[in-house]
């Protein structure tokens, strides 16, 4: 650690924080949580990659977050409306998918790349991580030449974190879905996991 925080520019006692701030924020659950516990209830594959994409969700808004682009998206009111607008359709949509559970069967090809892709979207067009990002990255990353560089090193960090707590989510559900397979209770949680990103859709616009 402490080397890392030398070579980046971070002082150790940074990164700690960094890290303790991130991994709060992480838990809290959103619409990346709810997708990844959907998709998990169908198979832990697909569950294992809609995680990754979410993981690279988060790298494109560090990104975008680093060239600036996150504070011209909150100087366009019209481009940050339709971006929600965007957001929550796609959330509706999933939570429909999340109800076909022939749209989810693992072993085809189409879906081992859909599941990184949704989960890509799912996290690309949530503009509150967009705007959190804006905020949350420069507090920690600082001022000067390399502040980029340290906000790159920390949506690196905290991608990582993402990507190994949701891939957690997503074997957890398949483990539980697995063991109440034969019962009613198996198919309700795949109802509660597509309403409750209904809900989410709606908070988005709000």
């Amino acid at each position: 650690m402490l080397q890392v925080g030398f070579v980046v520019g971070f002082e150790p006692t940074t990164l700690l924080a960094y890290l303790a701030a991130a991994v709060a924020l992480i838990l809290a659950p959103g619409p990346d949580t709810m997708y990844v516990l959907a998709r998990g209830l169908q198979g832990p594959g697909a569950g294992v990659r809609s995680a990754l994409g979410v993981a690279t969700g988060v790298l494109g808004h560090t990104l975008a977050a680093a060239l600036g682009v996150s504070a011209l998206l909150k100087a366009a009111p019209a481009a940050f409306a339709l971006l929600k607008y965007a957001g929550a359709a796609y959330l509706l949509y999933l939570a429909a998918q999340a109800l076909r559970t022939e749209e989810f069967d693992p072993t085809t090809a189409t879906e081992a790349g859909g599941s990184f892709r949704r989960g890509v979207l799912v996290n690309a067009l949530n503009p509150k991580v967009a705007l959190f990002f804006l905020a949350f990255l420069p507090g920690f990353a600082g001022t000067g030449p390399d502040a980029p560089t340290r906000m790159a090193v920390l949506g690196v960090l905290y991608a990582l974190v993402t990507a190994v707590y949701l891939s957690s989510v997503a074997l957890a559900s398949n483990r539980a879905g697995q063991l109440l397979a034969r019962s009613r209770f198996s198919q309700g949680l795949q109802y509660v996991a597509s309403a409750v990103m209904v809900v989410l859709a709606g908070t988005l616009v709000l």
